[in-house]
Protein backbone atom coordinates (compact mmCIF):
# COMPACT_ATOMS: atom_id res chain seq x y z
CA UNK A 1 0.00 0.00 0.00
CA UNK A 2 2.85 2.56 0.69
CA UNK A 3 4.18 2.03 -2.86
CA UNK A 4 0.40 2.42 -4.35
CA UNK A 5 0.32 5.91 -2.23
CA UNK A 6 3.85 7.26 -3.40
CA UNK A 7 2.81 6.12 -7.08
CA UNK A 8 -0.30 8.23 -7.28
CA UNK A 9 1.24 11.14 -6.68
CA UNK A 10 4.23 13.10 -7.41
CA UNK A 11 4.03 15.24 -4.28
CA UNK A 12 6.53 14.52 -1.10
CA UNK A 13 4.49 12.73 1.54
CA UNK A 14 5.53 12.55 5.50
CA UNK A 15 4.87 9.21 7.14
CA UNK A 16 1.67 9.90 8.65
CA UNK A 17 0.37 11.15 5.82
CA UNK A 18 1.15 7.91 3.68
CA UNK A 19 -0.30 6.08 6.23
CA UNK A 20 -3.31 8.38 6.21
CA UNK A 21 -3.90 7.53 2.72
CA UNK A 22 -2.93 4.02 2.76
CA UNK A 23 -5.64 3.64 5.36
CA UNK A 24 -4.29 0.67 6.48
CA UNK A 25 -1.35 -0.51 8.74
CA UNK A 26 0.39 1.92 11.97
CA UNK A 27 2.40 4.91 11.18
CA UNK A 28 5.40 3.30 12.52
CA UNK A 29 5.12 0.40 9.87
CA UNK A 30 4.12 2.86 7.31
CA UNK A 31 7.57 4.87 8.34
CA UNK A 32 9.67 1.82 8.67
CA UNK A 33 8.36 0.65 4.96
CA UNK A 34 9.31 3.91 3.35
CA UNK A 35 12.69 3.56 5.32
CA UNK A 36 13.83 -0.03 3.77
CA UNK A 37 12.11 1.54 0.40
CA UNK A 38 14.33 4.55 0.79
CA UNK A 39 17.36 1.99 1.64
CA UNK A 40 16.65 0.03 -1.50
CA UNK A 41 16.75 3.56 -3.81
CA UNK A 42 13.13 3.22 -4.81
CA UNK A 43 12.07 6.40 -2.66
CA UNK A 44 13.47 8.90 -1.86
CA UNK A 45 13.70 10.61 1.37
CA UNK A 46 14.33 14.24 2.27
CA UNK A 47 15.52 15.89 5.84
CA UNK A 48 14.29 19.37 6.41
CA UNK A 49 13.81 20.50 9.74
CA UNK A 50 12.53 17.76 12.09
CA UNK A 51 10.20 16.02 9.43
CA UNK A 52 11.24 13.48 6.90
CA UNK A 53 9.25 13.81 3.63
CA UNK A 54 9.22 10.77 0.84
CA UNK A 55 9.04 11.04 -3.25
CA UNK A 56 8.75 7.73 -5.19
CA UNK A 57 12.25 7.55 -7.34
CA UNK A 58 11.04 6.72 -11.14
CA UNK A 59 13.69 6.78 -12.32
CA UNK A 60 14.67 3.49 -10.69
CA UNK A 61 14.83 0.47 -12.90
CA UNK A 62 12.33 -1.21 -11.00
CA UNK A 63 9.97 1.71 -11.29
CA UNK A 64 7.72 0.52 -14.26
CA UNK A 65 7.49 -3.40 -11.96
CA UNK A 66 5.96 -1.08 -9.35
CA UNK A 67 3.83 1.10 -11.45
CA UNK A 68 2.48 -2.48 -13.21
CA UNK A 69 1.70 -4.34 -9.41
CA UNK A 70 0.09 -0.83 -7.91
CA UNK A 71 -2.25 -0.73 -10.55
CA UNK A 72 -3.40 -4.31 -10.59
CA UNK A 73 -6.86 -3.33 -9.21
CA UNK A 74 -7.44 -1.10 -11.87
CA UNK A 75 -6.44 -3.74 -14.20
CA UNK A 76 -8.91 -6.23 -12.84
CA UNK A 77 -11.24 -3.54 -13.03
CA UNK A 78 -10.81 -2.44 -16.54
CA UNK A 79 -10.74 -6.12 -17.58
CA UNK A 80 -14.03 -6.87 -15.62
CA UNK A 81 -15.91 -3.80 -17.32
CA UNK A 82 -14.50 -4.83 -21.03
CA UNK A 83 -16.00 -8.28 -20.63
CA UNK A 84 -19.44 -7.51 -19.02
CA UNK A 85 -19.69 -5.12 -22.07
CA UNK A 86 -19.66 -8.03 -24.50
CA UNK A 87 -22.46 -9.50 -22.49
CA UNK A 88 -25.68 -10.20 -24.55
CA UNK A 89 -27.92 -10.42 -21.27
CA UNK A 90 -26.68 -7.51 -19.11
CA UNK A 91 -26.64 -7.19 -15.61
CA UNK A 92 -29.09 -4.70 -13.82
CA UNK A 93 -25.75 -3.96 -11.56
CA UNK A 94 -22.32 -5.46 -11.13
CA UNK A 95 -19.56 -4.13 -8.51
CA UNK A 96 -16.62 -5.56 -6.69
CA UNK A 97 -17.16 -5.57 -3.01
CA UNK A 98 -15.00 -6.59 -0.35
CA UNK A 99 -10.90 -6.44 -0.02
CA UNK A 100 -11.00 -6.70 -3.77
CA UNK A 101 -12.80 -3.45 -3.62
CA UNK A 102 -11.43 -1.69 -0.96
CA UNK A 103 -7.51 -2.63 -1.73
CA UNK A 104 -6.34 -4.55 1.09
CA UNK A 105 -7.15 -8.15 -0.21
CA UNK A 106 -3.68 -10.57 -0.18
CA UNK A 107 -3.37 -13.68 -2.48
CA UNK A 108 -5.50 -15.76 0.06
CA UNK A 109 -8.53 -13.21 -0.21
CA UNK A 110 -11.38 -14.02 -2.83
CA UNK A 111 -12.31 -11.39 -5.80
CA UNK A 112 -16.09 -10.69 -4.60
CA UNK A 113 -18.70 -9.39 -6.96
CA UNK A 114 -21.93 -8.53 -6.79
CA UNK A 115 -24.22 -8.87 -9.53
CA UNK A 116 -28.05 -7.99 -10.20
CA UNK A 117 -29.43 -9.82 -12.75
CA UNK A 118 -32.65 -8.47 -14.93
CA UNK A 119 -35.96 -9.54 -13.45
CA UNK A 120 -37.15 -12.38 -15.62
CA UNK A 121 -33.74 -14.19 -16.09
CA UNK A 122 -33.32 -17.50 -14.65
CA UNK A 123 -29.68 -17.92 -12.65
CA UNK A 124 -29.35 -21.27 -14.80
CA UNK A 125 -30.56 -20.45 -17.79
CA UNK A 126 -27.79 -19.40 -20.73
CA UNK A 127 -26.65 -16.95 -21.85
CA UNK A 128 -26.63 -16.09 -18.52
CA UNK A 129 -25.22 -18.52 -16.66
CA UNK A 130 -22.70 -19.20 -19.42
CA UNK A 131 -21.73 -15.32 -19.17
CA UNK A 132 -21.23 -15.76 -15.15
CA UNK A 133 -19.28 -18.83 -15.39
CA UNK A 134 -16.98 -17.24 -17.72
CA UNK A 135 -16.30 -14.57 -15.69
CA UNK A 136 -15.67 -16.33 -12.65
CA UNK A 137 -13.05 -18.13 -14.53
CA UNK A 138 -10.98 -15.36 -16.13
CA UNK A 139 -11.17 -13.47 -12.89
CA UNK A 140 -9.88 -16.44 -11.40
CA UNK A 141 -7.32 -16.81 -14.15
CA UNK A 142 -6.57 -12.74 -13.95
CA UNK A 143 -5.47 -12.73 -10.68
CA UNK A 144 -5.23 -16.30 -9.18
CA UNK A 145 -7.84 -15.77 -6.64
CA UNK A 146 -11.03 -17.14 -6.45
CA UNK A 147 -14.21 -15.19 -7.94
CA UNK A 148 -16.74 -15.18 -5.39
CA UNK A 149 -20.09 -14.06 -6.88
CA UNK A 150 -22.75 -13.28 -5.06
CA UNK A 151 -25.71 -13.01 -7.32
CA UNK A 152 -29.80 -12.06 -7.36
CA UNK A 153 -32.28 -10.70 -9.04
CA UNK A 154 -34.43 -7.43 -7.56
CA UNK A 155 -36.63 -9.22 -5.68
CA UNK A 156 -34.05 -10.89 -3.26
CA UNK A 157 -32.13 -7.82 -3.31
CA UNK A 158 -34.97 -6.16 -2.00
CA UNK A 159 -35.53 -8.79 0.70
CA UNK A 160 -31.59 -8.63 1.88
CA UNK A 161 -32.73 -4.78 2.57
CA UNK A 162 -35.73 -5.60 4.05
CA UNK A 163 -34.44 -7.37 6.98
CA UNK A 164 -31.40 -4.94 6.92
CA UNK A 165 -28.88 -7.75 5.84
CA UNK A 166 -25.60 -6.36 6.76
CA UNK A 167 -23.95 -7.06 3.85
CA UNK A 168 -26.16 -5.09 2.31
CA UNK A 169 -24.31 -2.04 4.22
CA UNK A 170 -20.64 -3.79 3.08
CA UNK A 171 -22.04 -3.76 -0.53
CA UNK A 172 -22.89 0.26 -0.37
CA UNK A 173 -19.75 1.03 1.77
CA UNK A 174 -17.08 -0.52 -0.21
CA UNK A 175 -19.31 -0.86 -4.46
CA UNK A 176 -16.82 -0.44 -7.09
CA UNK A 177 -19.10 -0.23 -10.27
CA UNK A 178 -18.21 -2.45 -13.36
CA UNK A 179 -21.64 -2.42 -15.21
CA UNK A 180 -25.29 -1.36 -14.47
CA UNK A 181 -26.38 0.96 -12.70
CA UNK A 182 -25.16 2.58 -9.75
CA UNK A 183 -25.87 0.51 -6.40
CA UNK A 184 -27.30 3.60 -5.09
CA UNK A 185 -29.75 3.71 -7.82
CA UNK A 186 -31.09 0.10 -8.04
CA UNK A 187 -31.41 0.18 -4.23
CA UNK A 188 -33.86 3.49 -4.29
CA UNK A 189 -35.77 1.97 -7.14
CA UNK A 190 -36.63 -1.05 -5.67
CA UNK A 191 -40.09 -1.57 -4.57
CA UNK A 192 -41.21 -0.39 -1.00
CA UNK A 193 -41.04 -2.95 1.76
CA UNK A 194 -40.63 -1.51 4.87
CA UNK A 195 -37.21 -1.48 5.30
CA UNK A 196 -34.75 1.02 4.94
CA UNK A 197 -33.78 3.17 1.75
Amino acid sequence: MVLEVLARTTSSLTAPEVYRLAGTGSTNGVRLALNRLAHQGLVGAERRANTVFYLANRDHLAWPAVEALTSLRRTLINRMVEEMTAWEVRPVHASLFGSAARGDGDADSDIDLLLVRPDRVDEEAPPWAEQVDRLRGLVSAWTGNHCHVFELDRARLAEHLRTRDPIVDEWRRDAVKIAGDELRQVLRRLPRTGGRK
